[in-house]
């Protein structure tokens, strides 16, 4: 009754590919954008913003890079943690050289540097393909992660080794740096993150989206159909490093405030790649899913004992989060490959049909 989609007719190509074919799918996005705009706002605390919905988004945003690569290219990667460092890194240098620089241009500048950088990488796809290419983007991971660490320019030849992020406005509000509040920053990654969230829509469902669909799904057929197998490989990496570059900016001046170079290690890349994977490969929606499961899934081990009696320690924390991210992990790729996207998607396709058996 839900999705009841009787009386939505479509008259015309281009209603029966619009992006809300059913009417339904629209009222529930409306309803999302009111719980993070207005209600959340509202109602969470300080630690709700820095510990589960502000690292959601930058989370979510950099699995979107990465499915893009990997979920719509077919491309693997392992050196999503490194991508978002060289975006981190170039909007460091581009705000301290330029400090009358505006905070939101230099976010998006930072992104073409990482998609650079992926693009150079991005290379040996053109010769090699599957776990040939993933060894390749992990030695991308280790290079630049010891870039980070001996490139002294590039934290200013800081005695600590770490880049500080310094306060700055926007409109005369702080929205980085020590003095910006969790409300300030969680608005202003909310905003990045819809505004790349709805290109990124529109480049998958469009004529580069089915190109790189084509190419994932068989390369040698799509070549013989007259792709250009080196643009489209390209163009995956360019914009998926475009992206997480944008994460990685986010992800230290909106949320962390500081970094050094162990932050973006290959945990980082293998656990944007744990998102990617449990939310679905392939899928939009999938990001978001899986971000809000990985990042809930540690402050829920610490709080639901404490709740029952039961208190435990950090260390313990974070041995269980990483057991049961790994169960879950074995447990999608058995059950059910698509990750929680495929889920959604029976739901609704049972919502649709409801009360009529499937």
């Amino acid at each position: 009754m839900l999705y009841r989609v009787a009386g939505q007719f479509k008259t015309s190509y281009q209603a029966d590919y619009a992006l809300f074919p059913v009417r339904q799918d629209a009222w529930l996005l409306v309803f999302i954008l009111l719980l993070a705009f207005v209600v959340f706002p509202m109602t969470a605390n300080e630690f709700m913003f820095r510990a589960m919905l502000t690292p959601v988004l930058i989370y979510s945003l950099a699995a979107l890079g990465l499915n893009i690569l990997t979920g719509y290219a077919g491309q693997l990667s392992l050196g999503t943690g490194a991508f978002m460092g060289v975006g981190a890194y170039a909007c460091y240098k581009l705000v301290t050289i330029f400090p009358e620089m505006n905070i939101v241009v230099a976010i998006f500048l930072s992104g073409f540097f990482s998609a650079a950088v992926g693009v150079a990488f991005g290379l040996p796809s053109l010769r090699i393909k599957g776990f040939y290419l993933a060894i390749a983007t992990l030695a991308a991971q280790f290079f630049l992660v010891w870039l980070f660490q001996k490139w002294a320019w590039l934290y200013n030849y800081s005695a600590s080794g770490a880049i500080q992020v310094p306060n700055i406005k926007l409109f005369g509000v702080t929205v980085a740096g020590a003095h910006a509040t969790a409300l300030t920053q969680y608005y202003f990654v909310l905003c990045v993150v819809c505004v790349v969230t709805f290109l990124a829509i529109n480049l998958t469902r469009g004529r580069i989206g089915r190109i790189w669909k084509s190419v994932r799904d068989m390369d040698i057929a799509a070549e013989l159909v007259g792709i250009n197998l080196m643009k489209a490989k390209l163009t995956a990496f360019f914009v998926s490093s475009y992206i997480v570059g944008i994460s990685g900016a986010l992800f230290v001046f909106l949320w962390r405030g500081a970094a050094e170079a162990e932050l973006f290690d290959i945990q980082l890349s293998f656990k944007v790649l744990f998102i990617a994977i449990i939310g679905g490969l392939g899928s939009i929606m999938g990001n978001f899913l899986g971000a809000i499961l990985i990042v809930a899934l540690p402050v829920l081990i610490s709080f639901v004992p404490g709740l029952l009696g039961l208190p435990i320690g950090a260390a313990m924390v974070e041995h269980l989060n990483v057991m049961i991210i790994g169960m879950l992990i074995i447990g999608f790729l058995i059950v059910e490959p698509h990750g929680l996207a495929r889920f959604w998607a029976m739901i609704r396709e049972k919502l649709i049909i409801w009360p009529f058996p499937h």
